[in-house]
């Protein structure tokens, strides 16, 4: 599957209150361009709440490009300060993820480990300053002691450690002398702040695991709230960008910038992220669902990584719409995954040839069509685009129409095939049920039906009204592929409200595989991974990575209609 694709529309953004801010800014001459950037930890897979906040910051400074000689521009800057959880796959995917929703980050990819050097200095900075010492206690020992909402910290016996002590502690925990936890080095701040973040918190650890891109080079790594705004100020952004959960952990932000002779000061923002009904966005979530195998892996359809919602069919378009329907606030809320999947309806529908397959097949035979005779019928690609075409589809004596468009005993208002009724085939003929073929259990097996060779085309007019028309694939040209109905992954609408019991939760319907007939220009044409279809009444499919021309396989990308909202599960 492409990782790149065009994406054609670039959806009406809201006026919200980071774009006022920025405004503001430029109006102000505060800046003449601005820098944003998107720091990911290479730890695991981009999910559709990364794509909210890479979404964000690459399209400023599109809105806001500056001058020739001060553009405007977004970093892709990966926060690799903890080699134990980070990998190369991770970085690889996270670039094709950004790729493939359309942005690109030119000559600015950054790794804060690019940083190593000059965050080291700057934590000797700190220590030269009385900013900073190295504390000898355990981590459960500094835990202990951080004190609670009502009563302050209490201070480490090592607060008062001579800078020349820390100093040489410092650089013997550089060069590798001691063991892990022997020391870490905190900053000195105030340990009766009201903001816990801002009670002497650790910058630097020692930690002896080999790191993708420096290897062993570096025995101590920075903490993510000491090499984050430091980062920030290297690179010269100008507006740092990040969710709520970081609110809290702003003042240590301006406390690392104010507090070192970094050649820049960033402005931390902070918005709502993006939470979804019926989803997990916790990347340690998501990392248990691949681990325990409740998922075949990141890429699983049914995981709203970018890379599972790729190879579920879903369009970079689709999924840039949806961000931007949802919009920046101030405040965290839970929107409905209808949304997304209305986004995803709306983008398909436009651009989805329509093709027919049948998902659970019952036999038709036409007593009364020749034996032996062919005919090709001429079907539209897709009824929105005139410029989509037509193909041509086979239609003989034997055909398969979905199982539950026949009732033997129907309502009244059932308008598809039921004994001595009729309906009419799509782009084909008006047939009539005669008879009702039953095995030994009394299953229906095969209806025995006649057509009319007056009806092909427009509607008859002999005053006959046929209101139902089914789709149906020729038996002697079905070509059998495989067919994954996938579905929501859990069956409440917050499975994280039960915490790490968030996998009770999982629906084992989410996924049901089926041997589907199709028509010949479905294995012939769109068998390649990634290729995007409808199959006519049942609802969006994608080619999967598995494909093949010898042995299509397609997941369900969406329904045609929302069945949850409407108390109906797909099925």
């Amino acid at each position: 599957m492409a990782a790149t694709e065009e994406v054609t529309h670039t959806p009406e953004r809201k006026k919200d209150f980071i774009r006022e801010i920025i405004a503001e800014d430029f109006e102000s001459g505060k800046h003449r361009h601005i820098v944003t950037r998107f720091p990911p930890e290479p730890n695991g897979y981009l999910h559709i709440g990364h794509a909210k906040a890479f979404c964000l910051n690459f399209s400023l400074p599109e809105e806001f490009p500056g001058g020739a000689e001060h553009a405007s521009r977004c970093h892709l800057r990966m926060d690799d300060t903890n080699p134990a959880k980070e990998d190369v796959q991770y970085v690889e995917s996270i670039q094709e993820d950004i790729r493939w929703m359309g942005f690109d980050w030119g000559e600015d990819l950054y790794f804060s480990s690019d940083y190593y050097a000059k965050l080291y200095a700057f934590a000797v900075e700190l220590i030269g300053k009385g900013l900073a010492y190295v504390d000898s206690l355990s981590s459960e020992e500094i835990r202990a002691t951080k004190g609670s909402d009502k009563e302050p910290g209490s201070e480490s016996p090592f607060r008062s450690r001579p800078i020349e002590e820390s100093l040489d502690l410092f650089a013997r925990m550089r060069a590798g002398e001691f063991e892990e936890g022997a020391h870490v080095l905190r900053a000195r701040i105030d340990m009766a702040h009201p903001n816990f973040h801002m009670r002497d918190p650790v910058i630097y650890r020692i930690l002896k695991t080999e790191h993708h891109r420096t290897g062993s080079v570096w025995p101590i790594y920075p903490l993510y709230d000491f090499a984050h705004p430091l980062s920030d100020a290297l690179e010269g952004v100008t507006h740092s960008l990040c969710s709520l959960e970081f609110e809290n952990h702003r003042p240590l932000y301006d406390w690392c910038v104010a507090s070192t002779s970094v050649p820049n000061s960033p402005r931390q923002i902070e918005f709502a992220r993006l939470n979804l009904t019926y989803t997990v966005m916790s990347k340690r979530k998501l990392l248990r669902l691949v681990e325990e195998g409740h998922v075949s892996g990141w890429d699983d359809p049914r995981m709203p990584t970018l890379s599972g919602m790729r190879r579920l069919g879903c369009t970079p378009a689709a999924l840039r719409n949806f961000i931007a329907k949802v919009g920046l606030t101030k405040t965290n809320s839970i929107t409905d995954l209808a949304l997304l999947e209305h986004c995803v309806r709306e983008d398909l529908n436009a651009t989805s040839p329509r093709v027919m397959a049948v998902l659970d097949p019952l036999k038709v035979t036409l007593t009364n069509f020749p034996e032996g005779k062919e005919e090709m019928m001429a079907c539209v690609n897709n009824p929105g685009d005139a410029e989509a075409g037509t193909r041509e589809v086979p239609f003989a004596r034997t055909l398969f129409i979905e199982r539950e468009d026949f009732m033997e005993e129907a309502p009244r208002k059932f308008f598809r095939l039921k004994p001595d009724k009729e309906v009419r085939l799509l782009n084909a003929y008006v047939i009539r049920c005669d008879e009702v073929v039953k095995d030994g259990e009394g299953k229906v097996v095969e209806l025995l039906c006649s057509y009319d060779p007056e009806t092909l085309g427009a509607n008859p007019s002999d005053g006959r009204k046929v209101k139902g028309v089914l789709h149906w694939v020729s038996g002697k040209h079905a070509r059998d592929i495989e067919v994954r109905l996938y579905d929501r992954l859990f069956r409440d609408e917050q499975p994280e409200a039960s915490g790490d019991d968030f996998v009770a939760n999982l629906n084992p319907e989410s996924l049901q595989v089926v041997t589907a007939k199709a028509e010949p220009s479905v294995a012939e044409e769109w068998w390649q991974p990634g290729a995007r279809i409808q199959f006519s009444r049942m609802g969006y499919f994608c080619a999967d990575l598995a494909s093949t021309a010898e042995a299509p396989v397609f997941n369900r990308t969406a329904t045609l209609k929302d069945g949850w909202s409407q108390g109906k599960r797909p099925g």
